[in-house]
């Protein structure tokens, strides 16, 4: 306790007070969360959101945050990005094309396709391969992390649905048709 609130107790039970519960206080009540302001809560909360809600209905924040989540039982989501909302036309265009290309799977068979990047050269010398056998009192070697070099090279690969056709390592400067 406070040395201010034992000064007051002191104070108190001299002048002959018995009762140690506290005495009634004006202003607002301890507790909110009354079935009439869960109700009014579940109106609000949807279109105004909980600090806006607290405001209009005169209530604490916190209160308010409570009757959501432990009261109604919801929580907070956001909504789900996603690139276009597709009407219900092109919902079906698309669900009869995928239904088309299932059908007819035998074409993915005749497909090849192709894709290139950059591959920077490593050491191909693991740690595991460097390893030697060597007393306790002789010096161990030192091999530096794997870094990239400054050499780049163009990987083409070609592939079908049985794996890779074939692919190709293309030196720096060199085009591809």
């Amino acid at each position: 306790m406070k040395k201010l609130s034992v000064f007051e107790w002191h104070r108190g039970l001299k002048e002959g007070r018995e009762n140690v519960q506290d005495d009634p206080r004006s202003g607002q009540t301890k507790s909110q969360r009354t079935d009439a302001n869960v109700d009014r809560v579940r109106i609000l909360v949807r279109r105004l959101g909980v600090r806006v809600t607290a405001e209009e209905l005169n209530m604490n924040r916190e209160t308010v945050r409570q009757i959501v989540k432990e009261d109604l039982g919801t929580r907070n989501f956001s909504a789900k990005i996603v690139p276009r909302i597709l009407t219900h036309d092109q919902i079906q265009r698309r669900l009869h094309i995928s239904f088309n290309l299932v059908s007819n799977a035998d074409m993915f068979h005749r497909v090849i396709t192709g894709d290139e990047t950059w591959c920077f050269q490593y050491d191909s010398k693991q740690k595991r391969q460097s390893m030697q056998w060597k007393t306790q009192n002789s010096h161990r070697l030192k091999k530096p992390r794997m870094s990239r070099s400054q050499v780049k090279i163009m990987l083409v690969c070609f592939f079908e649905h049985k794996g890779v056709v074939h692919y190709e390592f293309i030196d720096q400067g060199q085009t591809v048709n």
